[in-house]
């Protein structure tokens, strides 16, 4: 029997959030790709439809206790690993790489998916099994071994910037959940080591070309570096109030590469300046430290991981894209939530806001 008191305790302020967030973004597909021959279903109505279904999965899920999906978390995680072998083997390949899976209406990309699930299956971990001192290497063992296997998997595809995500969003959950001093220290030292053999025996020469590229973009500034070269010019151009809407240089003349997709931001720093960039980074902070309540008020341990969890998933989506625009970090191709342009992304962020409303709505029933 539905509850009532769910309908007086739903998060609107969350809802509200996500909603001028998305809004923003849609009309900021439009302006970026309105310059486009229209072929098809223009892209910013693609993305309005893929709102829709996310909208929808995150309301149903808002239906379902979340305390119940702690038992599918396994099957889940298993079935995003199977999909992801799926990809290796039966994948769709673009742009040199294999990522996608073409079920025929749309193409699914796993790899996104598996956000959510590793955040299902830690939560599910450190809510069992709570350590007054900080779990040793040993306690660790099991979701070390959750997380290696999908990211060797993604970056098998290649896919470099979803797996450091997976693995952000993981090492932020685990730290929150508690760390001894020397497991911290040595894990910190063998990651270090990792890196540095990922470098020589196992990132692609492109991938390479991309860190390179970061250090010292005018090294290639027609090839590697023109992406971050472009972001540049777009946003530094943008001054403090903008050109206006659909007056970028940049993007309306086809210089900057990928703007509905990794690099919308860029396309609205120009248009809005210093002022709209202020103004979207405050939304995204509030989004940030509403997740943050939202686990911190959370009846359970398991709502708490799980809420904390998701919000790692956002805050570092955010962190990486916007370093990626502005020269900070290499360009991995991390889309920026609610506001690039990308199916399985807006799906899979909307999974994710879902939670965070079931968890805040269920927060009294303790």
């Amino acid at each position: 029997m539905f509850d009532r008191r769910l309908l007086t305790h739903f998060d609107w302020v969350l809802l509200l959030q996500v909603c001028l967030l998305v809004g923003i973004g849609l009309v900021n597909l439009y302006s970026a790709t309105s310059s486009w021959d229209p072929v098809g279903t223009p892209i910013y109505v693609k993305q309005f439809y893929w709102l829709g279904i996310g909208l929808c999965i995150a309301l149903a899920l808002c239906l379902i206790d979340y305390r119940h999906l702690e038992y599918f978390g396994l099957p889940l995680y298993l079935g995003n690993i199977l999909l992801l072998v799926m990809v290796l083997v039966f994948g769709r390949v673009s742009m040199g790489a294999t990522r996608w899976l073409d079920l025929g209406f749309f193409n699914l990309q796993p790899s996104e998916l598996m956000k959510i699930m590793i955040v299902f299956i830690l939560a599910r971990y450190f809510s069992r099994y709570e350590k007054d001192l900080g779990f040793s290497l040993i306690d660790l063992a099991l979701p070390l071994a959750l997380l290696g296997v999908p990211v060797l998997l993604i970056m098998k595809q290649p896919d470099l910037g979803t797996a450091m995500l997976v693995i952000f969003i993981a090492t932020t959950m685990a730290l929150f959940a508690g760390i001894r001093r020397r497991t911290l220290i040595f894990i910190s030292m063998m990651g270090g080591i990792s890196a540095v053999g990922g470098w020589f025996f196992y990132l692609h020469n492109y991938q390479k070309e991309r860190i390179l590229t970061f250090l010292s973009p005018e090294r290639d500034p027609l090839g590697s570096g023109y992406h971050i070269i472009q972001s540049k010019i777009a946003i530094g151009s943008g001054g403090i109030f903008g050109k206006g809407f659909m007056q970028g240089t940049q993007s309306q003349l086809s210089f900057l590469p990928e703007r509905h997709t990794d690099f919308a931001f860029s396309v609205f720093a120009e248009e809005w300046g210093f002022v709209g960039c202020l103004l979207l980074l405050v939304l995204y902070l509030l989004l940030i430290c509403w997740g943050i309540y939202v686990a911190r008020r959370a009846g359970d341990r398991f709502g708490m991981f799980l809420a904390l969890g998701v919000t790692a998933m956002l805050f570092w989506h955010i962190v990486v894209n916007l370093g990626m625009v502005i020269g900070l970090l290499p360009v991995v191709g991390v889309p920026l939530p609610l506001f690039s342009y990308g199916g399985t992304s807006m799906v899979t962020t909307m999974i994710g806001v879902g939670l965070l409303l079931n968890i805040s709505m269920r927060r009294f029933m303790f």
